[in-house]
């Protein structure tokens, strides 16, 4: 926030993605955080990754996190926590506003100081199993969820979607500025595979402080193997 940069979280499903994220940020000197899903943890456990990750880091002269994406449960967050995750995200948009703030509030309480991300309204597109309808981030109740759960950062949505776009994305610029004079905490922007550089640019400019790719990671992987 203070120096008006973000820092890129690259989803990783496997060993080979998650050296390529961790080197081509050892390679640029830029501080990285690898991240995981709830679907990507059924093939391998929390555990697992975050010894990986770990090991990585060690090697490594750039700092390194590693953060639980769209976690979905209380329980996911908590095991992640115990295995030695150093971030994570609890996503209770899904849920009526009161009951997003009581889920984070928990799951911040139960971190002890990790940083906790939370999202207010809807990105939009399929994220893991799941196909969501876009509805934007009010930013009177996003004053209101900062205040009542305590969260590091905050995910809006502003016209992003997670996986691939039909056509040019068009973000609310003028939305994440509102928002970013309702709340001081860093927020995040979510699907950012496939919107244009200077979009991504404009938004770091407007208070994004989080970037996370994964669609164009995946593709690049699948096309790799083929």
């Amino acid at each position: 926030q203070k120096e008006g940069y973000a820092v890129c979280a690259f989803n990783v499903e496997n060993m080979e993605m998650a050296q390529a994220a961790a080197w081509a940020a050892e390679e640029l000197r830029a501080p990285v955080i690898i991240q995981t899903t709830p679907g990507t943890l059924q093939y391998a456990s929390p555990g697992i990754f975050a010894g990986m990750v770990g090991r990585l880091a060690r090697d490594m002269a750039v700092p390194v996190a590693l953060h639980l994406d769209h976690g979905d449960s209380f329980q996911l967050a908590q095991r992640c926590v115990l295995e030695g995750f150093t971030s994570l995200m609890i996503d209770g948009s899904p849920l009526p506003l009161d009951d997003n703030i009581r889920l984070t509030r928990r799951v911040v309480d139960m971190a002890r100081g990790l940083p906790v991300e939370a999202e207010l309204g809807t990105v939009g597109g399929k994220e893991d199993t799941h196909d969501a309808k876009p509805q934007y981030t009010d930013p009177e109740q996003a004053a209101r969820f900062v205040e009542g759960t305590g969260v590091e950062s905050l995910a809006v949505a502003i016209g992003t979607a997670h996986g691939l776009y039909r056509g040019i994305p068009r973000l609310d610029i003028d939305l994440l500025c509102r928002i970013r004079q309702a709340v001081s905490i860093p927020l995040v922007l979510h699907g950012a595979s496939g919107v244009p550089h200077e979009q991504v640019r404009a938004c770091i400019k407007g208070g994004v402080c989080k970037v996370n790719y994964a669609t164009e990671l995946r593709i690049a992987f699948s096309d790799g193997v083929k």
